[in-house]
């Protein structure tokens, strides 16, 4: 009866199983997928080093200066400050948001830059092995020494 069974509702492997498991293993997408989790991880270290170090350093030597607040309204009430003018229902250009992301871009590839550069000094690379000469270089380097010598 439980063969009867096993057989009447056995789950068969889908035909694309062994395309997708052959896929999934093959060393480009196990190095993608170790990319991006290392990506992952690297991005809180970046976000934290601008975050905590670089922009208060950059705000204590600017003076705080903070471009949140500057906007222009299109319509609706004028407002002193964004947040008051987004919760009025105001149309606004958002500029100081924009330039904010730029200058916080600017550290953080300014940061990541550094960063490589440093990682890149640390790493030497092997010095290149001396590569031995063809066959046939090395006979028409022995031609030529012989001809070298043979000539009066």
């Amino acid at each position: 009866m439980s063969d009867l069974l096993h057989t009447r509702f056995a789950l068969s492997k889908p035909s694309w199983f062994d395309d997708f498991k052959a896929f999934i293993l093959r060393g480009n997408v196990v190095d993608l997928a170790v990319g991006v989790v290392i990506g992952a991880a690297f991005t809180g270290i970046v976000n934290s080093l601008v975050r905590d170090l670089i922009t208060p350093l950059l705000g204590l030597l600017t003076g705080g200066v903070d471009f949140s607040n500057h906007f222009i309204t299109l319509r609706g009430a004028v407002e002193p400050t964004l947040a008051e003018a987004q919760k009025a229902g105001a149309v606004t250009v958002n500029y100081g948001v924009f330039l904010n992301a730029v200058i916080n871009f600017l550290i953080i590839a300014a940061a990541i830059f550094w960063m490589v550069r440093l990682l890149q000094k640390l790493y030497k690379a092997p010095p290149p092995a001396d590569v031995a000469p063809t066959p046939t270089e090395a006979l028409l380097t022995e031609i030529r020494d012989l001809l070298k010598t043979s000539r009066p």
